[in-house]
């Protein structure tokens, strides 16, 4: 990866070639959207729009004629979320704005790809009348209601889950060419301010009372909590100067005992934001 970045940021022709060609390589878009946040965060916006162009086009063609638009949706929230990261320096900043990007998808799926929609949407509600005919004979009419809002939230929040990664990932790639170590310190600090907690987690308790769609505000709302929760988790392990497989086993767990754990580290995440457990720890070591 680290070979493919160096390469991409010869020039404006291997950037724009790399991010046209990943993005029209089936499951690839991903690397065309880190090449052009590592554009932005290196070069700035404007070069990096010059090279989001190129990644725009197949992005599109996916969208228009195969009908899948999380190549388009995760390029633009991943430029949005880099300019916003470039310009303030606040991953804070940044996963708020990544939060408010998964509300307009959720709002604009339906408008712009309603087909799409639909068919996920008679294929989920076909599963539960198959599957789960007492949790369809309970919900009546309303299951292709309830089933539409879990398609519309779930496909939204992949697309912004998507998009921090690769956000991150662009992040690593600056660090590792221009500031070796510099990815790992400002991960390992990263931690939501206390009216920003606050706000992630009333959003989630608020939506369901505004009828809002809850699925959709959880996602939204959560996903900075979760960030926020693994990078305590990467913190606590690099002051302590843990083995990296204690890392490996805690991805493992989240993984297998989700969403119970997930859950634990939504709410730790949450209690960090005042009790700053990295900053109570002493590191292990000669620092000891």
């Amino acid at each position: 990866m680290r070979a493919l970045a160096q390469f991409a940021m010869r020039g404006p022709l291997q950037a724009s070639g790399v991010a046209a060609v990943a993005t029209a390589v089936p499951l690839l878009f991903w690397i065309g959207a880190a090449v052009v946040g590592l554009v932005i965060l290196r070069l700035g916006l404007s070069q990096g729009l010059n090279v989001g162009l190129w990644a725009l086009l197949p992005a599109l063609g996916w969208s228009w004629f195969g009908n899948d638009p999380t190549a388009l949706f995760v390029l633009v929230q991943v430029v949005v979320m880099v300019a916003v990261l470039r310009t303030t320096t606040s991953w804070e900043k940044t996963l708020l704005t990544g939060s408010g990007l998964a509300l307009a998808t959720g709002v604009l799926l339906p408008v712009l790809f309603p087909q799409l929609l639909k068919d996920l949407v008679d294929t989920g509600v076909a599963f539960y009348r198959q599957y789960n005919p007492d949790v369809a004979s309970e919900l009546g009419g309303r299951l292709e209601e309830v089933v539409g809002r879990v398609m519309n939230a779930s496909m939204a929040g992949t697309y912004l889950l998507i998009a921090v990664v690769v956000s991150l990932l662009a992040r690593s790639w600056q660090a590792k060419l221009y500031n070796p170590g510099g990815f790992r310190t400002e991960f390992h600090a990263l931690r939501l301010g206390r009216p920003v907690a606050v706000l992630c987690v009333a959003a989630m308790i608020i939506a369901p009372v505004l009828g809002v769609n809850p699925v959709l505000v959880s996602w939204s709302a959560g996903l900075p909590l979760l960030v926020a929760g693994l990078a305590m988790i990467h913190g606590i392990v690099g002051i302590r100067k843990m083995s990296v497989q204690w890392l490996v086993l805690f991805y493992i767990a989240l993984v297998l005992l989700s969403p119970s754990l997930m859950l634990l580290l939504l709410l730790l995440a949450f209690v960090d934001s005042w009790l700053n457990f990295r900053g109570r720890i002493k590191p292990s070591g000669p620092a000891e």
